[in-house]
């Protein structure tokens, strides 16, 4: 059953985000921590280090993998011991992972233990994220109040984009000034210089209470995460295979097309205001799968570069409100103790539909083509918003019986 009635909001826009900013900060640290050496593990492992693509690639995606079993921990901690020290633990972890790049930058005349340093260097990170978003997530949340939810997510939400965005470039620039030792020591500080900052903010209450079994908050939220992972398929196969599939088609400017479409996700979250507590996030989800379903076929059956960038940008802007409109109706499920389980809970879906994108993709393309990877992507975004009319029936049947 939902959680008690949400009191209404008595604090101005500018004063939620002079209380919110502050705190995903820590969301953009973490997340340029993780940006910064997305370009360079890569060539580090395989062209330094001497191992297969194969190799270099597992470099990448074993982040992924600690990320998302670590995520339901990182929410029930900040349940038990409040989230700003889930905050500090998991910017330790991001400091760290930047020390084990520097050690691993150290040993290249050894391989083996090179690579083992990065591997612990990529487990320790994809624990921070976990840790830092989560946390950093529940702490504005609790500063501000519940009823502005999707204000706190979506600000978190840019942050994150932006700080990979910015993270991704920079990374290459050290890279090229000290190689991966000198982003090691950039990851280092900027871990430790937010950890200090973090431990200088005000913690807030912890909710008392009973908290309900972790398979009962699991069961009352994984409609809501099935929604966001089978949107985030969409989104993630144009991350990874939009300059692939121009390739292909013999066109240029895959480049422009990732850029028209992180545009289209920031801007509309920043424009958005109060669209999800006006609207309903069950409503804004429905619309925002449709658009996002759209922009895929656009891209599926463009005859020219163009059109696929129309459909980049629509399915960017589709995509932009899926993780806090379902967030919004995911944490009101539970009670407000059990509320970082579920956001953590929830969130493993995002990580989950994005590490089955790619195998996912390449079964597609292996089988039936490049294009239609696109086609296939817009049917899991048409699923995902079948699923969100099922929810909104079962909520107004829910609604009039209470009424």
């Amino acid at each position: 059953m939902p959680s008690s009635a949400v009191p209404k909001p008595v604090l101005t826009t500018p004063q939620l985000n002079k209380l919110i900013i502050p705190i995903v900060f820590f969301t953009f640290i973490c997340y340029l921590s993780i940006g910064l050496p997305l370009a360079i593990i890569p060539g580090f492992t395989h062209n330094r280090l001497g191992f297969n693509t194969v190799i270099a690639g597992f470099a990448i995606s074993i982040q992924y993998i600690a990320t998302l079993l670590s995520r339901p921990h990182a929410g029930r901690y900040a349940d038990m011991l409040g989230p700003k020290k889930v905050v500090l633990i998991g910017l330790s972890c991001c400091g760290l992972s930047g020390l084990m790049y520097l050690l691993a930058a150290w040993m290249t005349a050894t391989p083996w233990s090179s690579l083992g340093l990065l591997f612990i260097g990529r487990l320790v990170l994809g624990i921070g994220e976990s840790f830092a978003s989560t946390g950093s997530t529940l702490w504005g949340i609790a500063r501000v109040g519940q009823f502005h939810t999707a204000r706190v997510i979506s600000w978190n939400g840019v942050a994150t984009y932006g700080a990979i965005a910015i993270g991704a470039p920079l990374g290459v620039w050290l890279n090229s000034l000290g190689g991966i030792g000198a982003v090691g020591v950039f990851v280092l500080f900027i871990g430790l210089g937010a950890w200090a900052v973090a431990l200088r903010k005000p913690a807030v209450s912890i909710v008392t209470g009973k908290r309900i079994a972790f398979t009962t908050v699991v069961g009352k939220i994984w409609p809501y995460g099935l929604g966001l992972g089978l949107g985030t398929m969409g989104f993630g196969v144009i991350v990874s295979f939009i300059t692939l599939y121009f390739a292909d088609l013999g066109w240029s400017g895959a480049a422009f097309s990732l850029t028209l479409m992180s545009c289209a996700f920031v801007g509309v979250r920043l424009i958005s205001g109060n669209v999800i507590n006006i609207y309903g996030g069950l409503t804004v989800s429905l619309l925002s799968f449709i658009c996002e379903m759209l922009g895929l076929l656009l891209i599926w059956a463009a005859p020219d570069a163009m059109v696929a960038d129309l459909g980049a940008l629509l399915t960017g802007a589709g995509f932009s409100l899926v993780f806090p409109a379902l967030g919004v109706e995911a944490v009101k499920q539970v009670p407000p103790q059990n509320q970082g389980t579920a956001l953590g809970t929830y969130s493993a879906f995002l990580d989950l539909g994005l590490s089955l994108a790619g195998p996912a993709a390449g079964f597609v393309m292996s089988h039936l083509g490049m294009s239609y990877l696109y086609l296939c992507a817009a049917m899991m975004a048409a699923l995902a918003a079948l699923l969100m009319v099922r929810l909104k029936f079962r909520a107004d049947a829910h609604a009039r019986q209470q009424g």
